[in-house]
């Protein structure tokens, strides 16, 4: 009997994790890095149930991972113990390098490095320190890897991370709609011509899959105040960057201080080491802790943004399917500029514009094969009769104008 961690996850249920390998790795301080940094980020506002960390989501993805190997294995499908292990540990590290309240970093302080990038590059630094044991693990992550259903199972549209945080985040925020029947899913999973597939038995718990997974989008992931408490937050660092930019000194810890006094972009980001140094010592507690501090500071701006997060005192929020006019934007920041007594350029901070486009199904994206008993495949797209795709594949697009309120 193999030695093994045991972890009680209250979606799953109990999680073995095996001595050695995979263990080094869930025990490693970048993935526990990921403890200090919530999945949902800012969606607490609206869902205050959702608490849940980015490392709880990394090992109930491991935990669907190893059940879908077991699944593939007992259909025949050859799959060496060194290829498990590798995409066992390739999927508890697919989210390493998400940072703080990721999205809105990428829009303002660590501009034009995505979180996959960083993931990358965390990956090859702890292969180094590892001596190279997660090679393999990279190559399946990078899709270099000749069995190419490894890499969909980290990576596709039926991956373990989806199956996972559709799962979890229903979970915690309490939108029932989400709930997937992830353990069905994966009982129906199969390989053909190194493609993952769907036995035709599965195709209604993949049109629930579907229907699910825009549900949650709409309802959570791009719910509307949870839209703008991000775009305050984006404001927020924004000002705190151009305060920083003209040489004010602003509380913050080191790390958070090097990317608000360094301007930094995806080549400086690769050529700098300090920043990747930097980067990994950010978690949400670097964000929540300068907004406090920041809220009583004299730039009326800062202090005011700093304060409606931490008070949640969020930003109204008009919804609609065509764009706002200029003037009506012009119109609000006049306003605002002289409730708080602040130029027309700094009022501009307090309002945004952000327009959103989801379409329902989306080939490139949710192309799904469906596997019949006569081996042949068939896309879910032409197998299921439920999913009317020309009427899912419309791309919605929604306005948001998202402002300061206005006290009458």
């Amino acid at each position: 009997m193999q030695a093994r961690k045991i972890i009680n996850d209250p979606v799953f249920g109990f999680i073995n994790i095996p001595k050695g390998l995979l263990y080094d790795i869930v025990r490693h301080p970048l993935l526990q890095r990921l403890t200090r940094i919530k999945q949902l980020g800012l969606s607490s506002v609206v869902y205050p149930g959702a608490q849940h960390t980015r490392f709880q989501h990394s090992l109930g993805s491991f935990y669907l991972m190893s059940e879908a190997i077991q699944q593939l294995t007992a259909k025949g499908n050859f799959i060496f113990d060194s290829e498990a292990e590798a995409v066992q540990a390739a999927i508890l590290m697919h989210d390493i390098g998400h940072g703080p309240f990721s999205h809105v970093l990428e829009d303002t302080i660590v501009k034009g490095v995505s979180h996959e990038d960083i993931s990358l590059m965390l990956m090859e630094r702890i292969n180094k320190e590892m001596n190279g044991q997660l090679t393999l693990a990279i190559q399946i992550f990078k899709d270099e890897y000749p069995k190419r259903f490894l890499h969909q199972l980290v990576s596709g549209q039926l991956d373990m991370d989806r199956l996972d945080y559709l799962r979890r985040d229903s979970f915690y925020t309490g939108v029932t709609e989400g709930n997937i029947g992830s353990a069905r899913i994966i009982k129906m999973l199969d390989v053909k011509d190194d493609h993952l597939v769907v036995e035709s038995k599965g195709i209604y718990s993949i049109e629930n899959f579907l229907t699910a997974r825009r549900l949650m989008y709409w309802q959570v992931y791009l719910h509307k105040t949870s839209v703008a408490y991000e775009k305050m937050l984006i404001s927020t660092l924004l000002r705190a960057k151009e305060l920083a930019g003209k040489g004010m000194d602003l509380f913050a810890s080191p790390a958070l201080k090097f990317f608000l006094y360094n301007d930094v972009n995806r080549e400086i980001f690769y050529n700098n080491p300090d920043c990747l140094e930097n980067y990994i010592q950010l978690d949400d507690n670097d964000i929540w802790t300068a907004l406090k501090v920041w809220s009583p500071h004299p730039d009326k701006v800062l202090s005011t943004l700093s304060m409606g997060m931490i008070n949640r005192n969020i930003f109204k929020v008009e919804i609609s399917t065509d764009p706002f006019s200029e003037e009506r934007k012009r119109e609000i920041i006049r306003q605002i500029s002289g409730q708080l007594d602040i130029l027309l350029p700094e009022a501009s901070y307090f309002v945004a514009t952000p327009s959103i486009e989801k379409n329902m199904y989306d080939p490139a994206d949710d192309s799904i094969d469906i596997l019949y008993n006569d081996g042949s495949t068939k896309n879910i797209a032409e197998a299921s009769d439920m999913l009317n795709i020309s009427l899912l594949s419309k791309k919605v697009k929604k306005y948001y104008l998202c402002y300061q309120r206005l006290h009458r």
